[in-house]
């Protein structure tokens, strides 16, 4: 597909969805698709769909098409929902079969920068913060 483009290779990972939030006429249609653009050396974290179950057709390493068997299957990010939500490091550590200082860096990779999360990070005491609201 993306020789008939003439598209370039994806330089970030980028998700197009068809999902009913995307399209309301997908309600009642079980049905919705997704285009997945990797990288070179990328991967797709592991992750679950609740409400459906997922055709993955990788037709190269840069590009995959997923189908679903719901117009709105939801994405639970696996990582996020075993590293980030306050589970002991040492029960983790223990189910991984590694050792504590390894969960410690899984989860520090999943957490943003406080320079990136607090846009007052680095004015410290000095930071105001604005808002423009239009009506």
């Amino acid at each position: 597909m993306r020789i008939l483009l003439q598209a370039p290779l994806p330089t970030s990972f980028k998700v197009t969805k068809a999902s009913i939030a995307e399209f309301p006429a997908l309600d009642g249609q079980s049905v919705s698709h997704a285009i997945l653009q990797y990288p070179a050396g990328s991967v797709n974290p592991p992750h679950i769909h609740p409400r459906s179950a997922e055709l993955f057709d990788a037709n190269n390493s840069a590009i995959a098409i997923s189908a679903f068997g719901s117009a709105n299957a939801g994405t639970v990010s696996v990582p996020n929902s075993v590293f980030t939500t306050g589970i002991d490091d040492g029960n983790l550590a223990k189910s991984f079969n590694t050792d504590i200082g390894t969960i410690q860096k899984i989860n520090l990779g999943l957490h943003p920068r406080p320079e990136v999360a607090d846009p007052c990070y680095l004015l410290k005491d000095h930071c105001f913060v604005f808002a423009i609201f239009f009506l």
